[in-house]
């Protein structure tokens, strides 16, 4: 079980390090250029921002919910 473990992270390691390049290579992008002139980008970075501190929220939430769950069925 440990052996199996250690080769899943060694190949997910191996995988990020290899396709790394691949993503960094592409640096001429007009899209970007654009909506960075126009101000549109911030937009887009304060939806994501409110979109990914929701779910952060939502599951701290959930979380406290189940633990709850789980020191009632404990306490019966």
């Amino acid at each position: 079980m440990q052996l199996n473990s250690v080769l899943n992270k060694i190949i997910v390691i191996m995988l990020l390090v290899f396709t790394a390049p691949a993503a960094f290579g592409q640096s001429d992008i007009e899209m970007a250029d654009v909506m960075r002139s126009s101000g549109k980008i911030y937009v887009i970075v304060a939806v994501l921002a409110v979109i990914f501190i929701g779910l952060a929220v939502y599951l701290f939430s959930l979380d406290k919910r189940i633990s709850k769950m789980e020191r009632d069925k404990r306490a019966k």
